[in-house]
Formats: C-alpha cells, sequence, structure tokens
C-alpha cells in the first residue's frame, strides 16, 4: 500500500471521512444544491451554465479554454451562453425541437461544446461522434438514431453514407460558401453571429434524454447509450469528491466528446462545479501535452494510463523543461492503471495517479481512488458514497472477499443510463439478476473494500479449480524484459477446451524469434502454472486499441475466428 504523502488536514484531502460519509451519504440531500430543487424548473444548463452567467463575479470566469494550432481561444461564462444560444436559436429557427436527435460530426473545435450547450438547452438529444468514424460506423450510428440535423465541417462531409441519410433534413457546415452543395445543405459561419445570443430554456424532467453516445457491443453491434438530465447530480458529486474540483479550478480532461469521459468531464462536469475546462484540440504529441499543462497552469489533468506510457516512451528529460507548479491532482481512467506507470508518473511528475473505474452506462465515476486514500498498486480503488458494489458468481450470489466473479452495482444511482437506443432487450440484459446493474467487469474485492480488475466476463480461464483472467497472463508477461506490452485473450478449439493466446509487442533492443516466443511461453508457465493452457503467442508490431488505451480483445478474438473485425485505428468506445 503506498501513501499519497497528502495530510488530512489539508482541503485537497477529499473524502478524508471516507467511512463516515458512506453511511451518511444521500443523493435526495445533493437536490437541495440545484436550484430546480426551489424552482421545481430543471435543465442542466441552468445549473453548469446560466446560473454562473447571471452572476456579476462569475460570468467573467473563464469556462472554456480551447487551444488548437498555437491559436488559444478563451471564452467566459457569460460568452459561453451566449454563443451556445445563438446556437440554440439556429436549431429552434429550423424547426428542432425536444426530443430529436443531432449528430455533432466536427473536429476538435469549440463548436462542439456550443452545440452540446445549445441542444441541452432546448432538450434536443446530441451525440457526438468521433471524425475519424468509417463508412460503416457512420453508417449504423445514423441508421439506428434517425437524426434530423447533423453539424459537421466541409472536410468531413464526403464521409457520410448517403443511403443512411433519409432522415436528415439539414446539413449545418461550419465552414465554407454556399457553392456546389445540395438543397439541404447549409453553412452557417456567416450567420450564426448574427443570431440573438439569448434563448430561454426548455424546462424538462430529470428524465429527459440529454445525450446519445455509442459503446462497443461485445455480442453484437455498437450500442447507442441514453443518458438524461438528472445525471448532473452524479456530475457535480464525483468532480467534487473524486477529482477534487472547486470554483475556479482549471481540469484539463484529455478526451474527445465522443468518449463518454470527455462529454462528461470535459465539459458538463466541470462547468457545473464553476470551474474552467481546458480543451487541447492538437494530436498527441508529448511536448503538447507538456506545454498545455504549463501554459494553462493546468490543477487537475483527467488522463488515461496509456498518455502516461506514451509521455514515458518521450523520456524522463523533457518534462523537466516545464513547470508543473500549479498542478496538484492526476487522475487516469480507460484501462487499469499499472503499477509500473503509477511509479513512473509519481517519480517523474511528483505527483501519484489515482485510477478511477466507471463505464459509459454508468455515466459518471464509481470506483476510485481518492487523494485521502493510500493506493494500492493495481487496483480500482473503492466505490463512491452512494454506490452499492458486489461481486457476484454466475447466479448472481454475492461472492466473499478475494474471490473472482462480476462487478455489479445496485442500479440506484442518478447518473445511470436511462436505455439502450431502440434496443430494450440489451438494456434489460444489464439487469437479469434482481435489484443489481451487471457491467461485465471481472473483479475480486480484498477485505479493505479495494476492488481489482481482472478482465471481462468472458476471457476467463479455468486451471483446475483455479481460475484466471486476461490481466493475470499480461502482468506476468510485462515483467519479461523481452515485452513492451501485451494482452491475453482466451480461444477455443475443436475440443471445447479453453486456452489462452498472448499478443506481444516486443521491446526495443530485442528481435521478434521462434527462441523468444518459447522462452516467454516457458516464462508464463513457470509464473502462473505448469497446466496453462497456452496455445500460443504471437508477435505483433501494434496492439488493436481505443482512443482511451483499453486494449481491444474482442478485435483480437474476431481474427481468431476468422470474422471481419473493422479497422482497429478507427474502432471507438
Amino acid at each position: 500500500m503506498i501513501e499519497t504523502g497528502i495530510p488530512p488536514d489539508k482541503e485537497e484531502a477529499n473524502l478524508e471521512t471516507y467511512a463516515e460519509k458512506g453511511t451518511s451519504f444521500s443523493w435526495a440531500e445533493l437536490e437541495r444544491e440545484f436550484t430546480w430543487y426551489e424552482s421545481g424548473e430543471l435543465n442542466i444548463v441552468q445549473e453548469a451554465l446560466d446560473r454562473w452567467a447571471r452572476l456579476r463575479d462569475e460570468k467573467s470566469r473563464k469556462a472554456l479554454i480551447f487551444e488548437k494550432a498555437g491559436k488559444t481561444l478563451v471564452f467566459t461564462y457569460q460568452e459561453l451562453r451566449e454563443s451556445s444560444c445563438q446556437w440554440a436559436n439556429l436549431l429552434t429557427e429550423y424547426g428542432l425541437t425536444v426530443g430529436d436527435r443531432v449528430f455533432i460530426f466536427l473536429p476538435p473545435c469549440p463548436e462542439i461544446y456550443f452545440l452540446m450547450l445549445a441542444c441541452a438547452r432546448l432538450g434536443i438529444i446530441f451525440s457526438p461522434l468521433f471524425p475519424d468514424l468509417s463508412f460503416d460506423e457512420l453508417a449504423f450510428r445514423l441508421q439506428n438514431a434517425r437524426p434530423r440535423s447533423i453539424v459537421t465541417h466541409p472536410d468531413l462531409i464526403e464521409r457520410l453514407p448517403d443511403h443512411a441519410l433519409s432522415s436528415v433534413e439539414r446539413i449545418f457546415l461550419t465552414e465554407g460558401a454556399g457553392v456546389g452543395l445540395f438543397p439541404n445543405e447549409l453553412p452557417i459561419k456567416d450567420i450564426i453571429g448574427t443570431l440573438p445570443r439569448k434563448s430561454a430554456i426548455k424546462w424538462v424532467r430529470g428524465t429527459t434524454p440529454l445525450y446519445l453516445l455509442y459503446t462497443s457491443g461485445s455480442t453484437g453491434p455498437p450500442k447507442g447509450v441514453v443518458h438524461a438530465h438528472m445525471d448532473m447530480i452524479g456530475h457535480l458529486i464525483t468532480a467534487r469528491h473524486v477529482l477534487n474540483v472547486k470554483e475556479g479550478t482549471v481540469i484539463w480532461t484529455d478526451g474527445d466528446p465522443g468518449w463518454v469521459t470527455g462529454t462528461v468531464y470535459g465539459a458538463f462536469a466541470p462547468w457545473l462545479c464553476g470551474a474552467t475546462s481546458v480543451i487541447q484540440g492538437d494530436r498527441f504529441s508529448a511536448s503538447t501535452w507538456y506545454r498545455t499543462l504549463e501554459r494553462h497552469k493546468v490543477e487537475i489533468w483527467y488522463t488515461t494510463p496509456r498518455t502516461l506510457t506514451r509521455l514515458a516512451e518521450a523520456g524522463d528529460d523533457l518534462p523537466r523543461r516545464y513547470d508543473f507548479s500549479r498542478l496538484r491532482h492526476i487522475a487516469t481512467v480507460g484501462e487499469m492503471l499499472r503499477p509500473d506507470q503509477f511509479a513512473w508518473t509519481r517519480e517523474t511528475l511528483k505527483l501519484p495517479p489515482h485510477d478511477t473505474w466507471w463505464m459509459t452506462e454508468t455515466g459518471m465515476i464509481c470506483i476510485a481512488n481518492y487523494q485521502s486514500m493510500s493506493i494500492k498498486p493495481g487496483s480500482m480503488g473503492k466505490v463512491i458514497p452512494g454506490i452499492e458494489a458486489a461481486v457476484l458468481d454466475e447466479n448472481g450470489e454475492p461472492l466473499p472477499p478475494m474471490t473472482l466473479g462480476e462487478l455489479a452495482l445496485r442500479p440506484d444511482w442518478p447518473a445511470l443510463m436511462t436505455g439502450i437506443w431502440q434496443d430494450a432487450a440489451r438494456y434489460q440484459d444489464y439487469f437479469r439478476f434482481r435489484n443489481w446493474f451487471l457491467t461485465g467487469d471481472m473483479v475480486t474485492m480484498d477485505e479493505d473494500g479495494y476492488f481489482f480488475h481482472y478482465g471481462r466476463n468472458d476471457d476467463l480461464i479455468k486451471i483446475g479449480e483455479k481460475i484466471i483472467g486476461p490481466y493475470e497472463v499480461e502482468q506476468v508477461l510485462a515483467f519479461h524484459p523481452a515485452v513492451a506490452e501485451a494482452v491475453a485473450i482466451s480461444v477455443g478449439s475443436a475440443s471445447a477446451k479453453t486456452y489462452v493466446k498472448a499478443f506481444v509487442m516486443v521491446s526495443k533492443g530485442f528481435t521478434a524469434s521462434a527462441s523468444l516466443n518459447h522462452q516467454m511461453k516457458a516464462f508464463l508457465k513457470a509464473n502462473i502454472s505448469q497446466d496453462l493452457p497456452l496455445a500460443d503467442i504471437e508477435f505483433m508490431e501494434e496492439l488493436p486499441k481505443t482512443r482511451s488505451g483499453k486494449l481491444l480483445r474482442r478485435v483480437l478474438r474476431a481474427r481468431e475466428k476468422g470474422l471481419p473485425s473493422g479497422d482497429p485505428a478507427r474502432l471507438k468506445e
């Protein structure tokens, strides 16, 4: 166990009274902090934007800092409100209303955030899309959600599949002139600035859909996960207690809005807290990331273990050229934070990274390592107050500590998804055990309440009475000096027996060979079990991953079965 080094009397020691807070916590009590508790008028934009923009001192506070290609744009809460109102007026003028869907298909730009707020203001469901989705991925989403409008850039419009646009009445272009366009294509660059800077809020119910995000499905096509305005309660409490965001805090969440982390903790959660959100629109480079932390005086950085690895690969000398004195908290999400990633970050950046766990479906952080907690390397942390979790067996019965099973949560927190778009059966499958939400993640919980991740529930291997997950195989391989990175999956055989297959990226200075393959197999069996049913180790130049750094085991499983998996570079959360 590692102490974080933060004294319990410091303000940064959020949730220092964890046990006490956990027993006294009430989601209902939190409702008192929102203006709708007294007024009865509910919309997330009122709480995240308008209430700050109406206050004399807070309206001039920075809400959004956007940087791209060396240019920085800064928007105060008042300016962000005015810009988003202009977009709301545009959408209203073209007939969009409560329940309509708008796809946001744009490269990184401030307009993404204006549109998210504009749609929320009107009760319209927005869906941010990764700008490099493939033709087929776009077609599925268009045919599934049937949006009335798409906001895109001329550079991307040719990527839209014509056969899937039957529901789309209007395509708004953020750039370009009205030459050579189809009748339903409208450039709005010269229009948007002429529209009124005020727009009335559409008051909605807490269950009114807010956004629609697509996440990969292990047994079918992508799932359109629906979230509602009442998510704001979970956004606020987790930003405050897990990430330690306060009024005026500068937070950088380096995730695209097409990924739920970018939507929630890159936009709504910071603004609910009255904080400043930094958005970096350039592609990753170590120098760009370090410069962003320094230039914008970032205090809280929410990133991924994959990003930390990429920074480490750039060397230990580079970060010494930058000033991170304002940085007080680093948190990670996306895949499990490995001990070596933790150690490098603490040693090089002088702060211990705190891992968190949640899903697109949960809508907010559910398990976390708090600043005030001691960290057990490799652990996801503990459940946040207001969340009840258990480890279940295949019959839905709770398992004792240190027993591998499926992570399940009591479905009574406010940010839980409200549905899967056009697929009630897949939604209900999450709740097939009464009063539990099933995550599909295999975990153990120790006697102290710390959770440890062991992969997804369809990648487990049984050796005698022992069950192992891909994580254990990957961790053993990580100790081999020739392994830069590894991923393991389970594969079937004609005899119905399940085997392990590992995929390995070789470290610099080593060469993939039959001899090295044999050495790694022996190394695995020596450190796990001589009975380990190891099918093979395959060397790869690159492992398939999502943007958040999650290893795409399903892509490797599909390849092993001879099934199509799509282009790994384009597969998203």
